[in-house]
């Protein structure tokens, strides 16, 4: 084998490697949800600021499953090392948006980190935020209001 052989099989290696270990997947599990009805939205975010977003307009990512059991999960593979927060949504009637009383969320609602929400303890993306350097799994209690 010659040195330009070896060269390019080491850059090989180092490439595959890279992007081994640059890319990483965070599951999501959530379980005693009131009820089986609609859906659970997961979203993703990675950038200061983007929480609160009750519109869901400054996701990074998104994902919809189902509820089996009053328990819901998710992956979101392929994303590289960084700082992320959830939110996520127990969007029984299926329409994408938080169903509010007068002021209040009558569907559940949930933030990593976050195990209650009160004018003290409002979500932000400073609050919710973790990182993630490696695969992970987490599991987010759904807060009903």
């Amino acid at each position: 084998m010659n040195r330009q052989t070896i060269i390019l099989i080491l850059m090989t290696l180092k490439a595959i490697t890279t992007y081994s270990q640059d890319t990483i997947s965070l599951t999501i599990e959530v379980s005693d949800l009131y009820n089986n009805n609609g859906v659970v939205q997961y979203s993703l975010y990675n950038k200061d600021k983007s929480i609160p977003d009750e519109n869901y307009i400054n996701y990074y990512k998104q994902s919809i499953s189902t509820i089996t059991n009053n328990t819901s999960k998710t992956t979101f593979k392929n994303l590289p090392v960084g700082e992320y927060a959830v939110n996520i949504l127990h969007d029984e009637n299926e329409d994408g948006k938080i169903k509010k009383g007068w002021v209040l969320p009558i569907e559940g609602i949930g933030f990593s980190n976050l195990n209650n929400i009160n004018l003290f303890n409002r979500p932000s993306f400073e609050r919710t935020k973790f990182k993630l350097t490696d695969n992970k799994n987490i599991t987010i209690k759904i807060i009903y209001l």
